[in-house]
């Protein structure tokens, strides 16, 4: 089977299902993608962080946040010595990973956007 075609054998189809569902698991959020984005943009305190995400509210980041520090993708670092209080939300070395997922989805949404509406 030429590896251009978009059919896979029962068995990977089984894998690549079970393997999307556990990456959108992590990133399939309204905002998951969005707030990684802004770290990995350098984006590190949490104010900055909201500020370069448009509309988010400040609860739904501090849930966000978690979760990626959860599974890996953020560290958060509180600088308790600093007054007031520190708190870092850095990438993790693992995050930059998803470098190579973000790249291709907004690829394809560039793509997306002038297909659909004809404009380049």
């Amino acid at each position: 089977m030429p590896s251009d075609t978009l059919q896979y054998s029962t068995q990977q189809c089984a894998h690549r299902l079970s393997a999307t569902e556990d990456a959108i698991y992590v990133l399939g959020g309204r905002w998951t993608l969005r707030v990684m984005i802004a770290t990995l943009g350098g984006h590190t305190r949490f104010n900055d962080i909201q500020r370069s995400v448009k509309g988010i509210s400040a609860k739904v980041l501090s849930n966000e946040l978690k979760k990626l520090e959860e599974n890996l993708l953020v560290k958060r670092t509180v600088f308790a010595e600093d007054i007031p209080v520190v708190i870092e939300y850095r990438p993790t070395e693992y995050s930059r990973s998803l470098k190579g997922v973000i790249n291709a989805l907004s690829d394809w949404g560039a793509s997306h956007k002038k297909h659909i509406t004809g404009k380049d």
